[in-house]
């Protein structure tokens, strides 16, 4: 039995390996395996049995790692399409598809020792009245972990072996699943009824998920900020279990994930349809994470939520694959394999005959292109569940602001009696701004200081908490000057410009002592659980008053937030990216949908110095379409997707003019070398816009095409050819979601 591996080692091809007699029953395709090579050993995934090898003389596979293969043939496939499509090598495609505590050598299952009652044959023993009361606690359980029982029974292991030599109990090791949501009290709920726009989209779906063959697979759910999506997604996800097959839900970034768990678990925690709801995300520990995955793996969690990884769960078959906030860019991963877990999702319910639904209030760009050329099915969802209408949206100019305060304020006139008036009425706001620290940097107004990062081209935040200067790129961390540090200044005035979630969290307590306010940004969530109880403590109405950054701003459902107050909408208008306007209207539309979701009318602030801006315009009036048609224009304009497909190849070296020589080289390399795409246009070498980060240099080719897949094929083959310098690294982005 001869088998071909790719080892966890990116050295781009295959190797093949004999398989010892004793351990041919547990090698299959996707096995888990440890080979030889070289001196070392290493793991490995088989991914092919063959007749013959490639060498006459082979050596031998060491050992198999677990009982079932943990690559499936569609996720080996579909790793091999990644690694083609993304331009890596397939062994880091296929590292992506496992999580790492799956990978390990050994299995990562935790054992425990449980105590079980034996049946009596010859009636009760004499027992102490210790061992008594042991007896009684095993005989109401039945099964119980020994550490419970030694708890309960306040007692010690040795009375409870007294009990295994009089032939009352056994105690044996089991494995024990570490659950995430172990101490959650889910409260069961059932469907709830559709309105008009619900039912027909809901309808839509289950007819193709019926019959996947006649109609698109991919329906674009576009609907307002509290229209009742996930209500269509729990209900479109029963169905594909009643088919007999599964779900994956993937939500854009682990803060969504408590509430949404809770909805599905809450809807498939009974009935006939009962089932487990598994969660992936980075923030499991590793052994959750390994018994989540084999529960999906085992099948018998047939339901998947999780971060952008979850679209590789090993759910068979696969019946639904739904893409929340499909506009989100966490989405793309950032490192190799750099793919996007919607695109990537689309690609795997086409090859296994599932249906995808991409749900939105703000589609990107792209998605909407494809919706309005047929290429994906469009369903509107326009108005908000029970006639609730959509929040009141007030833009404030922070010009005329400036100039009657005399300096720009955190807070405008209108904003702070928006949240007096309706902390008097007991109702509860939310504040975004979408920087954490104290303050943006450290200046001096002598001689124009700015404290920078020694390795990125960025200055450094002020963090006042732990009194810090923090570089928020490569984590620099030095401490804060009392004086200008230029010798021949030294200036004591050295002072901070620009605001952070720290410094607005200063301001309320100040401006409205009397309210329980709560940041949340990275810094102040410091422990494992501290998102989930800060919204707990939120919903129960503990807090008056939620700070926060863009964790705060998407899929949170509190019926009581009837303001939200954008502090700058300003922060991401302006960055040098096309992307810039249609991230500001998401986030804009995103931030606004958290008001206004009970009985009482919502009502939003945008705080903005340029108010005027089609996307701020546009977010205001809640106008999707006449966003998308403006926006549209201007990329078709300048041929930016979604009119074509761009793909980003970044430079990074220690030195910069190497850098730049090696970037000036590989243009003219491509210009060679790809000579038969039509309309292949090349922009740059030019300076990334963050030069240096981590130490760097960084300096980007841009490519736009209309055929990626044929422009991926010829960028994979001319970078094995093209001889840049040791230490000059290339970074090939295929569809990049930010620069």
């Amino acid at each position: 039995m001869i088998v071909r591996v790719t080892l966890e080692i990116a050295v781009g091809k295959e190797f093949d390996y004999q398989v010892p007699l004793d351990l041919r029953r547990l090698v299959t395709v996707g096995s888990r395996v440890k080979v030889p090579f070289g001196p070392r050993q290493l793991m490995g995934v088989v991914t092919a049995l063959v007749e013959t090898g490639k060498v006459t003389k082979l050596r031998d596979v060491v050992s198999v790692v677990g009982k079932q293969s943990l690559v499936t043939p569609n996720i080996l496939s579909l790793a091999r399409w990644m690694a083609e499509y993304y331009c890596c090598p397939v062994e880091t495609a296929l590292k992506s598809v496992l999580p790492d505590s799956v990978r390990k050598e050994r299995e990562g299952w935790k054992e425990r020792l449980f105590v079980r009652a034996l049946s009596l044959d010859g009636g009760l023993p004499p027992l102490t009245k210790r061992q008594a009361t042991v007896w009684a606690i095993v005989e109401r359980h039945r099964e119980i972990p020994l550490q419970s029982l030694i708890r309960e029974a306040k007692t010690s292991p040795e009375t409870v072996r007294r009990l295994e030599d009089k032939g009352l109990v056994a105690i044996t090791p089991q494995v024990l699943e570490r659950d995430p949501f172990a101490n959650e009290t889910i409260v069961p709920t059932t469907k709830l009824a559709l309105n008009e726009g619900q039912e027909k989209a809901l309808d839509e779906i289950i007819g193709v998920c019926d019959r996947p063959e006649e109609g698109q697979q991919v329906f674009l759910l576009h609907g307002v900020t509290g229209s009742g999506k996930t209500e269509v997604y729990l209900q479109a996800i029963e169905h594909v279990l009643e088919q007999g097959k599964g779900a994956i839900v993937l939500v854009p970034e682990i803060s969504l994930t408590p509430q949404t768990v809770e909805r599905f678990k809450a809807r498939f925690s009974q009935g006939p349809l009962r089932t487990l709801v598994a969660v992936l995300h980075s923030h499991l520990s590793a052994g959750e994470k390994h018994d989540e995955w084999h529960k999906i793996r085992q099948g018998r969690a047939r339901i998947v939520i999780g971060a952008r990884s979850a679209v590789f769960a090993p759910v068979d078959p696969l019946g639904l694959i739904i893409v929340d906030e499909e506009h989100e860019y966490s989405y793309k991963q950032e490192e190799a394999p750099r793919y996007h877990a919607r695109d990537v999702g689309i690609v795997r319910a086409q090859r296994e005959g599932a249906v995808v639904v991409l749900g939105t209030a703000t589609p990107s760009m792209e998605t909407y292109y494809n919706a309005q050329r047929g290429k994906y099915r469009l369903l509107e969802l326009a108005s908000r569940v029970d006639t609730k209408t959509l929040p009141l949206v007030r833009v404030v100019d922070l010009r005329l602001e400036a100039r009657k305060e005399k300096g720009i304020p955190i807070f405008s006139l209108k904003l702070k009696e928006g949240i007096t008036q309706r902390l008097e009425r007991g109702e509860q706001v939310m504040l975004f701004l979408n920087r954490r620290g104290y303050a943006a940097s450290l200046q001096c107004p002598l001689c124009g200081f700015v404290a920078g990062c020694p390795h990125c081209s960025v200055s450094l935040a002020y963090h006042r908490h732990d009194a810090q200067l923090r570089c928020h790129v490569c984590g620099h961390v030095e401490g804060v000057p009392r004086v200008c540090p230029q010798p021949e200044c030294r200036s004591p005035q050295i002072r901070y410009a620009g605001i952070g979630t720290e410094r607005v969290e200063e301001t309320l307590g100040k401006l409205f002592p009397k309210a329980r306010v709560r940041r949340m940004d990275s810094d102040a969530l410091r422990r494992k659980d501290d998102y989930r109880l800060i919204l707990n403590e939120f919903r129960l109405g503990k807090i008056d008053i939620l700070l926060g950054t863009q964790m705060i701003a998407k899929g949170l459902h509190f019926p009581n937030v009837t303001l939200v107050g954008i502090v700058y909408a300003d922060l991401s208008l302006h960055i040098p990216d096309f992307r810039a306007g249609e991230r500001t209207f998401q986030l804009l539309t995103q931030v606004a949908g958290r008001a206004g979701r009970g009985d009482v009318e919502g009502e939003v602030f945008v705080q903005s110095f340029t108010p005027f801006h089609p996307a701020i315009q546009h977010a205001r009036r809640h106008d999707y379409q006449g966003f998308y048609e403006q926006e549209v224009e201007f990329r078709r304009e300048l041929s930016y997707p979604p009119l074509m497909r761009m793909c980003a190849l970044t430079l990074r070296g220690r030195h910069e003019d190497r850098t730049r020589m090696a970037a000036e080289y590989l243009k003219g390399r491509i210009e060679e070398g790809i000579t038969d795409l039509r309309e292949l246009i090349i922009a740059g070498p030019a300076e990334a816009t963050l030069l240096r980060a981590e130490s760097f240099y960084r300096f980007q080719i841009v490519l736009r095409t209309h055929s990626m897949a044929a422009l991926g094929q010829r960028l994979a083959a001319l970078m094995v050819k093209v001889d840049l310098p040791d230490d000059v690294q290339v970074i090939v982005d295929i569809d990049p979601a930010t620069f």
